[in-house]
């Protein structure tokens, strides 16, 4: 018998769950970042970029997003993993890949469901905002 899988995929309201959380969290500190979530392909489902984010952030959010979509897994860690083994990362194949931190994969039950980027602020800022849009949408149906 040929394996099958379905996967939840993600809804616009569900993306819009995750950018609402951190663009919250974004106007109650005043910074200036971009935040993208995409689907588990990495294709890009809903974008903010809020008043003082730097251009080029727009676009670090997006690969950031695709990155850990595709690897289901921060992309920090890739980053990590890159530098460690000398391996890089542009060997992917894909010039969307970062290492950069503030990827973060969307994750429902035991499905990766895609990612959240986020870029704008110094990087350890941009990693705790991903987490906490991917911490609103922990358990809720996409």
């Amino acid at each position: 018998m040929p394996y099958s899988r379905l996967m939840q995929d993600l809804s616009h309201h569900s993306a819009q769950i995750v950018l609402s959380t951190i663009q919250a969290e974004l106007d109650r500190s005043g910074g200036g970042a971009a935040v993208a979530v995409v689907d588990h392909h990495g294709e890009l489902v809903a974008l903010v970029r809020t008043d003082g984010c730097p251009l080029p952030s727009i676009n670090n959010a997006i690969n950031k997003a695709y990155t850990a979509a595709r690897e289901r897994k921060p992309s920090r860690d890739v980053g990590d993993a890159a530098r460690q083994d000398h391996f890089p990362i542009t060997n992917f194949g894909d010039l969307r890949y970062t290492g950069w931190g503030g990827g973060v994969p969307l994750v429902v039950g035991n499905d990766v469901v895609g990612a959240v980027g986020v870029s704008g602020l110094p990087e350890a800022d941009d990693v705790a905002l991903a987490e906490l849009g991917a911490s609103a949408l922990a358990g809720t149906s996409t």
